[in-house]
């Protein structure tokens, strides 16, 4: 269970900051393009999720994703009770989850490379179509930390 524990702790350490950083978009960075004009945000997108961006969420991303599975089968692998089983189950869950709505979002914000940096029509609809499934990766991503967090308090618990 200790390993278990551990992979439920590296969980939730990635997760955390992954979410912070959507729920940033989400609720303060795509809203502002509103604000400051679609051609200013998608330079904005373009110098930071397409250029530093590209080294810093990978690696949580699939982190995050390696160690929920990683975790829940740990779990598995100790007969854990359900009581503790179920959190990790969820968190990878989710994290798939989180993979398979980053696998639509990624390339839709990485499309707006195939524009102009001046055809605001065409980049308000990469970044609209974009936002939702940046907004459902967040949601995921949220409830994964919940869940992770629970797994490893509960497997903490029980020890």
């Amino acid at each position: 269970m200790q390993v278990t524990l551990i992979l439920a702790i590296a969980t939730t350490a990635l997760i955390g900051p992954g979410a912070g950083m959507s729920l940033d978009q989400s609720i303060k960075q795509l809203p502002a393009r509103r604000r400051i004009g679609i051609v200013a945000y998608s330079a904005y997108s373009r110098a930071g999720d397409q250029g530093n961006g590209l080294f810093l969420y990978p690696p949580i991303g699939i982190g995050a994703l390696l160690f929920a599975i990683a975790a829940a089968v740990s779990g598995h692998l100790c007969r854990l009770p359900s009581t503790l089983q179920a959190p990790l189950d969820i968190s990878g869950i989710l994290a798939i989850l989180h993979s398979l709505a980053t696998a639509r979002a990624a390339p839709i914000n990485l499309s707006q490379r195939k524009y102009e940096p001046t055809d605001e029509a065409n980049l308000a609809r990469v970044l609209d179509r974009f936002e939702f499934w940046h907004n459902l990766r967040a949601v995921l991503q949220v409830l994964n930390f919940a869940a992770s967090l629970w797994a490893t308090v509960a497997l903490a618990g029980s020890r």
